[in-house]
């Protein structure tokens, strides 16, 4: 989480920069998990700022000190090729992650094509692929699509070594189309590089869809939402660096005398088991600790249904009953 309201300090500073925050959440993983970190998630147009703030533009010296018209998308745009890709494929490299760079990307200078973009880099330094944000910022006024850029036309899931990874773009929030698209793509996790701070949206998003999302913010907080649509991990001003480990291998739990909120499965299986559990939703969200046996595994020898698995098994019984809509 980093404002970047800010006069642009050139292309080479802001790259330093935000490698230097990938540091930072390298070292809080290692010294809070004991393990490398796996995927850096950064903030909206991290490299290249807004249009809407000049000066927090790169180029906005070769536009004219032009601080709010957000009418000149050139005065931010950035190649990839080069610097900004030679810089995150280094930085990639040395910490053994995965990296969401978002920035305007310059993608023809000739035609003057820019989207807002977030590249995904993997562990080796290579360019796993693009999303070009779908639902750019409309002024209403003018009729310009986010200080003219082009709106992306897919909404790709990238396939990672740790899961399959979507990622949506600050006003995508707003419509449906992309989560969904994302859930049928067999997205386990979305990163969300935004400006705006919400948190109900992104809530009702990770529920609906059984995928975990992570935003990546300017201002307020950075959060990790739960398929339980619950935030799982926060940070708040003034701290600038969340890490949290999560496990794409979970099971929803609902209540149960024989879990026991969580109790049932630790006293069977102790430190195996890992788990939040919300008295007041009558659920919790629960993962093995060990390689050897599957959260799947553990509830089944408890004769606890997974919560999606019981709901399916409802439906039947309603189509059988006659309720309509079944």
């Amino acid at each position: 989480m980093q404002r970047f309201w800010v006069d642009h300090p050139g292309l080479e500073l802001r790259l330093k920069e935000l490698t230097e925050l990938v540091d930072e959440m390298a070292e809080q993983s290692e010294k809070r998990y004991g393990r490398r970190l796996d995927l850096a998630i950064l903030p909206e147009t991290a490299v290249s700022g807004d249009p809407n703030m000049g000066r927090s533009c790169p180029f906005w010296k070769d536009r004219g000190d032009n601080r709010g018209s957000g009418s000149d998308i050139m005065a931010c745009a950035v190649p990839y090729e080069g610097l900004v890709k030679e810089t995150f494929a280094r930085k990639a490299r040395q910490q053994g992650c995965y990296i969401v760079a978002p920035l305007y990307l310059l993608d023809d200078i000739d035609s003057k094509l820019c989207s807002n973009a977030a590249v995904l880099v993997d562990r080796k330094g290579q360019t796993v692929g693009i999303y070009r944000k779908v639902h750019v910022a409309v002024s209403l006024e003018t009729g310009l699509l986010e200080g003219g850029t082009t709106p992306g036309k897919d909404v790709p899931v990238f396939d990672c070594d740790f899961g399959k990874l979507g990622i949506q773009i600050c006003f995508d929030i707003q419509f449906d189309r992309g989560w969904q698209e994302l859930a049928r793509r067999g997205a386990e996790l979305v990163a969300w590089p935004t400006q705006s701070p919400q948190t109900a949206r992104p809530a009702f998003y990770a529920m609906q869809h059984r995928y975990y999302v992570v935003s990546s913010t300017w201002r307020h907080n950075a959060s990790v939402f739960e398929p339980t649509g619950r935030i799982a991990a926060q940070i708040k001003p003034p701290e600038q660096v969340l890490t949290h480990e999560l496990d794409l291998s979970y099971a929803i739990l609902p209540w149960s005398h024989r879990l026991k909120s969580g109790e049932g499965l630790k006293e069977v299986y102790g430190d195996k088991v890992g788990y939040r559990y919300y008295e007041e939703e009558d659920r919790g969200i629960f993962w093995s600790n060990d390689r050897n046996i599957t959260i799947g595994e553990m509830a089944k020898a408890l004769g606890v249904i997974e919560l999606e698995q019981g709901l399916q098994d409802v439906r039947k019984l309603y189509a059988k009953a006659g309720v309509p809509g079944y």
